[in-house]
């Protein structure tokens, strides 16, 4: 689940990270108030107005403004909300539709009064699958895409590996803030900063935690300007404050009404519709698509309990995606029985109606053979199939 840079921002704070202290707003009159009390707090009439959309690189697409008095601020803020927001992570990149901005955060300009004394630094956190730990990435070259940094310049990117019983020690924060090229006061607030990031992205059940800028100001304070924070929604459970910060008009709103119904959706750009149990099934179902001359139109996990209900809610969300051309069913029948599932797919058909396109139809495991006579005499356009082959060759005939 991913947070708002406010929203992340404010969770960083709580675990003791020193942010760029700002106020989120909804209209413009919020915004005007906002930056009133910005204003009265640190004695300079400029503040930096952001869009908050789930995206990176909004300074790219118009939606991150300095402003210099209330005036600026009034046209600025007004501007942003409400603008469709083009970054090159909104859907379909900077040729896509955007994303419609509803809030605004007005932040202090953290760089006054001494920009030209300020230094950027890259600075994140996340899970190393392959080493089975926890990763601090960093480099000196903060404000910038890191996957561009790594590509031209690797040796600017350093990692820390955190070894998960131990946890983050002292002499590895230390060494980080050494990396950055830091001493005295800087040094020492480095090694809060990163102390404390490690601690919120473990208490937070994060997955990613990045803070780029990471800011070195003139004062020789260490704050987080910007922040990106995804976290785990499979431990969302221990934390049901931050399970109510989901913003799901920020999310595609095929996928949230998925998780309403319990299935695991992801919308991909294919044309076969797949609807299977179990994840692993789920991405072989995937290649045999794209084997079979097909390009897999979304993630479909049903999950265990593949009847009726659940087996036409999935239908119905297959089929809002227009360029679907066919539906792939397979299900091995291990806890759930093959013959129900077969009777769900009947059963759905039926209360949807006509359903235009060619749906192919492979159960194994438990009455497979029952599940395969129930299909074929329902007199439904539905085509069956037992061996992977089979269901192979009924796609690339579909989709010719």
């Amino acid at each position: 689940m991913n947070l708002h840079e406010y929203q992340g921002k404010e969770l960083l704070k709580s675990y003791g990270v020193a942010i760029q202290e700002g106020l989120v707003a909804n209209t413009v009159d919020e915004a005007i108030e906002a930056y009133g009390k910005i204003k009265e707090k640190t004695g300079s009439g400029f503040a930096v107005v952001k869009a908050q959309i789930h995206a990176g690189g909004r300074g790219k697409g118009g939606g991150v403004k300095l402003v210099k008095n209330e005036g600026d601020l009034k046209e600025k803020a007004d501007a942003i909300l409400g603008m469709m927001l083009k970054t090159p992570q909104t859907p379909g990149g900077m040729e896509g539709p955007g994303k419609l901005v509803k809030k605004i955060l007005v932040a202090e300009d953290a760089y006054v009064p001494s920009p030209d004394e300020c230094d950027e630094f890259y600075v994140s956190v996340l899970m190393d699958r392959e080493k089975k730990c926890n990763v601090i990435i960093y480099s000196t070259e903060g404000g910038m895409d890191i996957e561009t940094v790594a590509e031209e310049t690797p040796h600017l990117v350093h990692k820390e590996y955190i070894d998960p019983t131990l946890g983050l020690q002292g002499f590895q924060a230390r060494k980080i803030a050494f990396n950055l090229g830091l001493n005295g006061k800087a040094m020492k607030e480095m090694v809060k900063f990163i102390s404390s990031l490690y601690k919120a992205f473990v208490g937070a059940d994060a997955s990613l935690f990045e803070i780029n800028p990471c800011l070195k100001t003139g004062d020789d304070r260490i704050i987080a300007v910007d922040c990106k924070v995804t976290l785990d929604d499979n431990a969302l459970y221990r934390h049901p404050d931050l399970a109510e910060l989901r913003d799901t008009d920020e999310e595609d709103p095929t996928e949230v009404e998925a998780k309403e119904y319990g299935l695991n959706y992801v919308q991909l750009d294919g044309n076969v519709g797949c609807m299977v149990n179990g994840a692993g099934l789920a991405m072989a179902t995937m290649d045999i698509i794209k084997l079979s001359g097909g390009e897999p139109a979304n993630f479909l996990d049903v999950g265990g309990t593949a009847d009726a209900k659940r087996v036409e809610q999935a239908f119905r969300i297959i089929l809002k995606d227009p360029e679907v051309k066919a539906i792939l069913i397979n299900i091995f029948g291990g806890i759930v029985r093959c013959d129900r599932v077969a009777q769900g797919v009947v059963d759905a058909y039926k209360n949807m109606g006509n359903i235009e396109v060619p749906i192919i139809v492979r159960l194994q495991g438990t009455n497979a053979d029952v599940a395969k006579t129930l299909i074929d005499e329902s007199g439904l356009a539905v085509k069956s199939a037992i061996l992977l082959q089979e269901a192979a060759d009924l796609v690339k005939e579909a989709v010719a």
